[in-house]
C-alpha cells in the first residue's frame, strides 16, 4: 500500500536545487534533487542512498532518517511518517479493532447542539449523535467519509470545500497506511477509491501526508443550506487509531441558527436510524408544530429528539448500529 522508497522519491522531486545551494544549469531534466544530491546532503554514501529508494536497504538508522527529513524538508508529520515507513520491515503494529466503548457511546449523548461522531482509522464512522446524522442525510454510524467525500458526492454536493476536503481524506489515509501497512480493509478502501475516482488515484500519486486535528469546515446542507463549522480531532487515548471529531459553529452565528434548525427539522423522526423508512432530516412530521421562525427565537430543541420517559435504547439509537462494528 506504501513504500519507503516510493516517499522519497516524491518528496526529493519538489525540493528547489537552488534553495539547497545547488546550482540549476539548463541542461537539469530532473525535477527536484537528483539522488546522487540527497546523498551527499544527507551524508550518507550514493550506493546507499540508491538502494534505500529501491528498497533494497533495511532498517536505515534514526540519524540517517534524521538527515533526509531536514534535506527534503519535511514538516512534522512527514518526519513521523517517514519514521514509520522505515520501520514496516519491524515487527508490525496490529490493526486495531474491537467495539466502541459505551463511555465514549455516552459521551456522545451529551455533546448537544453540535454534530459529533467516532472514526476508525480507514475514516469509517462507528458511533454519531443525532446531529450528525442529519448533516449527513443518513444513518452515520456504517458510514465511510473517505468513500463518502470521493464516490457518493459531486464536487457541488455536501461537501462546500469539496477539493480541500478530498485533500485532507488522501493524506490522512496515508498516514494510516504507514501506520498500519498490513491491514486488508485499509487495502481495500484505497484500492476502491483508486479504481472508482480518478481525483483519488492523482492524490494518491503525490504521496503526500496530512494530520488535520482543526480547522474549517464548509457544508452546503439541502435542507438550512450553508454551514459553517470548525472541525477538532481529538486522538481517543486508548491507541486504537480512533478519533472523537466534533463540529461547531460560532455563537451567535447565522451557522449555529441553522444547526438549531436542523435538529429541529429531525425532532419528529425521535430516532436517528429510523427503521420506518424516513430518512433523518428530512423535515418535521405533520402537525409537529415546528418552524423555523420558532426555532430561531426560542431555545435549542433537545439534541437527541426523543419523547421524554424513553428506554436507554431509544436514548442512544447508536447504540444498536455500533454493536454491528468492529
Amino acid at each position: 500500500m506504501d513504500d519507503l522508497a516510493g516517499f522519497l522519491k516524491t518528496r526529493r522531486s519538489r525540493v528547489d536545487p537552488g534553495a539547497v545551494g545547488i546550482p540549476v544549469g539548463s541542461r537539469r531534466r530532473v525535477e527536484g534533487l537528483r539522488r546522487e544530491e540527497v546523498a551527499h546532503l544527507s551524508g550518507v554514501s550514493v550506493d546507499y542512498y540508491v538502494r534505500l529508494e529501491q528498497g533494497r536497504a533495511t532498517q536505515p538508522s534514526e540519524q540517517v532518517l534524521d538527515a533526509l527529513a531536514r534535506v527534503l524538508g519535511l514538516d512534522e508529520t512527514e518526519r513521523g511518517h517517514l519514521h514509520r515507513l522505515a520501520r514496516q520491515r519491524r515487527p508490525r503494529v496490529k490493526t486495531p479493532g474491537g467495539r466502541v466503548r459505551p463511555e465514549l457511546l455516552r459521551l456522545l449523548d451529551l455533546v448537544v447542539g453540535a454534530p459529533a461522531l467516532i472514526m476508525d482509522h480507514r475514516l469509517n464512522v462507528l458511533a454519531a449523535n443525532r446531529l450528525a446524522a442529519l448533516l449527513h442525510g443518513r444513518p452515520a454510524p456504517g458510514l465511510n467519509i473517505a468513500r463518502h467525500i470521493f464516490l457518493e458526492e459531486a464536487e457541488r454536493g455536501l461537501y462546500a470545500d469539496w477539493e480541500s476536503c478530498t485533500l485532507d481524506v488522501v493524506g490522512h489515509l496515508r498516514l494510516a497506511a504507514g501506520e498500519y501497512p498490513d491491514d486488508p480493509g485499509l487495502a481495500s478502501l484505497i484500492g476502491e477509491l483508486a479504481m472508482g475516482s480518478e481525483r483519488f488515484r492523482r492524490l494518491w500519486a503525490r504521496a503526500d501526508v496530512r494530520a488535520r486535528a482543526h480547522g474549517r469546515k464548509a457544508y452546503r446542507h439541502p435542507l438550512v443550506g450553508l454551514l459553517e463549522l470548525h472541525q477538532e480531532n481529538f486522538a481517543l487515548p486508548d491507541r486504537s487509531g480512533r478519533e472523537l471529531l466534533v463540529l461547531s459553529a460560532a455563537a451567535g452565528s447565522p451557522s449555529e441558527d441553522k444547526l438549531r434548525l436542523l435538529a429541529g427539522l429531525g425532532a419528529g423522526t425521535g430516532d436517528a436510524h429510523p427503521e420506518s423508512g424516513r430518512g433523518p432530516g428530512l423535515g418535521p412530521e405533520p402537525g409537529s408544530g415546528l418552524s423555523p421562525g420558532r426555532l430561531r427565537g426560542g431555545t435549542a430543541p433537545r439534541a437527541a429528539g426523543l419523547p421524554e420517559g424513553g428506554s436507554d435504547r431509544q436514548r442512544q439509537p447508536h447504540l444498536r448500529a455500533a454493536e454491528h462494528y468492529d
